[in-house]
């Protein structure tokens, strides 16, 4: 019987690190004090309405939000990863992927979510460490109902997701960005 105890640190100790793949592996982290809040990247909703002002935190890729370009972002391959910041009473607009699923990880506060489907609508909520996952072609929209922020991870099924549209009777489907 062999009595070695194998770890992660047992099995490396010793050995040299590869300055070439760490090279890559950190080209790969994207790290929390190196973002920024970008209030600017869903400005053009925010002018219409202060009710939709929200920040976006980039980690992984980039393009749902509008914004076409990070190089402090992580490449994305096969998803875009965000955080948004949601002060109180802050509303994200009923919208749609036609591309990809959308992904919604409540990390703090509780946060209301609006669905549509054709003539079928739904409401639910989304309270901390809850996560809901909406799939391509269905409109959503949510409002922080806490009276604190809100923080949510949201995660897009495609390295470069196509703009997400608005209903046709929804103002902002009618704006230019």
């Amino acid at each position: 019987m062999d009595s070695r105890v194998y770890t992660n640190e047992n099995l490396f100790e010793g050995s040299s690190m590869d300055p070439e793949f760490g090279e890559l592996i950190e080209s790969r982290i994207a790290r929390f004090e190196t973002r920024k809040y970008d209030w600017n990247a869903l400005k053009f909703q925010a002018d219409y309405n202060p009710v939709y002002r929200r920040a976006q935190v980039r980690y992984m890729g980039t393009g749902a939000a509008g914004v076409t370009s990070d190089m402090n972002v992580a490449p994305a391959e096969h998803f875009t990863f965000s955080t948004m910041c949601l002060p109180a009473d802050c509303e994200g607009p009923l919208h749609v992927h036609h591309d990809v699923e959308e992904v919604f990880f409540c990390l703090k506060g509780k946060i209301k979510l609006f669905l549509e489907d054709g003539d079928k609508r739904y409401t639910t909520y989304l309270n901390e460490r809850d996560l809901v996952s909406v799939p391509a072609g269905i409109y959503r929209g949510l409002h922080n109902v806490g009276q604190e922020e809100a923080l949510m991870f949201v995660m897009l099924g495609a390295a470069k997701p196509q703009l997400p549209t608005y209903p046709d009777y929804h103002p902002l489907a009618k704006l230019k960005r």
